[in-house]
């Protein structure tokens, strides 16, 4: 098992990593759309969904993956009003269309609209 840890994403706001990588997969945990580089959060949905991808693709990244590899995400959305929107930002960085969980939440850290977490394969398990 091994931690990922990179600084063009938020650094965890708690007792967790950005990332694990165990047994050829990467688990990351929750991106929200918090700007590395100032600690600011956009105020409209869209904006949010952006970075929030943003982030998530830094963390992947890191890993050693990309979005072509995740193979399932996880999907909060403060209001469920937003899921047309989320659609369309979603599917242009996820056109491999991997499983996905999208549900309404009460609240997320720091009063964000959305947060995104994945598992996708590990650069390791590339086929040749």
């Amino acid at each position: 098992m091994k931690a990922v840890k990179t600084q063009n994403a938020p650094a965890a706001i708690g007792p967790y990593s950005q990332a694990i990588i165990a047994n050829g997969l990467v688990y990351t945990s929750g991106q929200i759309p918090v700007d590395p580089c100032d600690g600011s959060v956009k105020e409209t949905f869209s904006e949010q969904a952006e970075q929030a991808i943003k982030n998530l693709e830094a963390v992947l990244a890191a890993a050693g993956s990309s979005n072509e590899k995740v193979v399932k995400t996880t999907c909060f959305l403060k209001y469920m009003s937003d899921f047309p929107v989320f659609n369309e930002i979603y599917a242009k960085h996820f056109p491999s269309c991997p499983a996905r969980s999208c549900v309404e939440v009460a609240c997320l850290p720091k009063n964000v609209l959305v947060e995104i977490e994945a598992v996708a394969e590990a650069a390791s398990c590339d086929k040749a």
